[in-house]
């Protein structure tokens, strides 16, 4: 089957910018997408140095909805949202005060790949951090392990706050903050440039062994490797609901996969509660299901539903899966052809927007004007 790579290169381009990271992508481009995938063949979409966050969004559900083995390759920078504390991949227009609206959330990378099966989706990483955002993700490591500039390549458990989906293998580094003396200089992505260049020779390695091969060349080249991430992606699973799921979408059964997933919800409520974090994730894939078949009402729905859910066990506003609830509930809205039902849900999804703005504004006003066009076509 074939496979699909997405090429993300993203940097600020003020004087907060400490990776030049779209330098390394004319050497990405330059290998056979064959050999970027490891499949017979591939399709590649290259993004570099995005302006929204959204068209990075947009991208990454393609990508992710792609069938057959997903490799994501990521040079960039992370900081830190001054609200919640969550790192962000920094876009061209992102400063240190509008990380929350120009940036792109690291969480919507675990919220895009959660519906992948298990054992087709690689994510290779080069990231820079700032002196605040290196020590958020120092934190979050266990005793022993590097966390100061110059620390030996040993391979840490993925930060908690850097977790892109339980299925989902992650190999790369996070580049330490640049010393005093090296502050006004712009780094390279050595890590990802070591990749591409191994990638050239034609061969695909495993990842194992290409994540291997990169570190020992940036550290010929004496770059401090910083937070050395390697993490091993589970292989398929027999009788995991995920996969038959998948399977389901991608024969057209998206009936079968709907019912597969409320089954598993249902179980999930009887375990733990239907508030339950087991039984929202499996609302959640119902809710992007939806969102595949086409039925946008139903997905609005769902979404609204979780949302609701997850104010009332006294999650926060602004709590990221609250937001990422809201927000695709708003997305979904829009879609809705029916009127009558778009009517319905739009006075549900402002209510929720009172309560939840979200992160782009004038979200609450959007939801107004639509329901007051659609007030003003009943009387006419």
């Amino acid at each position: 089957m074939p496979g699909t790579v997405l090429l993300l290169a993203a940097s600020p381009l003020g004087r907060g910018r400490l990776v030049d990271a779209a330098s390394v992508l004319p050497v990405l481009a330059a290998v056979p997408p064959a050999v970027l995938s490891g499949t017979d063949t591939a399709n590649v979409v290259e993004l570099a140095d995005p302006l929204e966050p959204q068209a990075v969004l947009t991208r990454l559900r393609a990508a992710a909805t792609a069938p057959g083995p997903l490799t994501l390759y990521v040079a960039g920078q992370l900081l830190l949202d001054r609200r919640q504390r969550l790192p962000h991949l920094a876009l061209a227009r992102t400063t240190a005060s509008t990380v929350r609206y120009t940036a792109f959330p690291w969480h919507w990378f675990r919220d895009e790949l959660r519906l992948r099966p298990p054992g087709v989706t690689t994510l290779l990483l080069d990231l820079h951090a700032d002196q605040e955002t290196w020590q958020a993700l120092g934190a979050s490591q266990p005793p022993g392990t590097p966390g100061t500039p110059g620390a030996a390549p040993v391979p840490v458990t993925l930060p908690a706050a850097l977790d892109a989906g339980r299925d989902t293998a992650v190999y790369g580094r996070v580049a330490p903050p640049p010393s005093r003396s090296s502050r006004r200089t712009v780094a390279e992505p050595a890590y990802m440039r070591a990749v591409a260049t191994l990638l050239r020779s034609g061969r695909r390695p495993s990842d194992e062994e290409l994540h291997q091969q990169a570190l020992v060349r940036v550290a010929a080249e004496g770059t401090p490797p910083g937070f050395v991430l390697a993490r091993r992606g589970p292989g398929p699973v027999a009788g995991d609901p995920h996969t038959a799921i998948t399977e389901a979408v991608r024969s057209g059964r998206h009936a079968d996969a709907h019912a597969l997933a409320a089954r598993q919800e249902q179980n999930a409520a009887l375990t733990h509660g239907p508030a339950s974090e087991e039984a929202l994730h499996w609302a959640e894939v119902r809710a992007d299901l939806a969102m595949l078949a086409g039925d946008a009402a139903l997905s609005c729905h769902v979404w609204l539903t979780v949302a609701a859910a997850r104010l009332n066990t006294g999650q926060a506003v602004d709590a990221s899966v609250v937001e990422t609830a809201a927000d695709r509930a708003h997305h979904q809205w829009g879609r809705i052809a029916d009127p009558v039902r778009a009517r319905e849900l739009g006075l549900l999804l402002a209510e929720l927007r009172s309560r939840v703005p979200g992160r782009r504004e004038g979200a609450l006003d959007h939801v107004r004007r639509q329901l007051s066009q659609f007030q003003t076509q009943e009387s006419t």
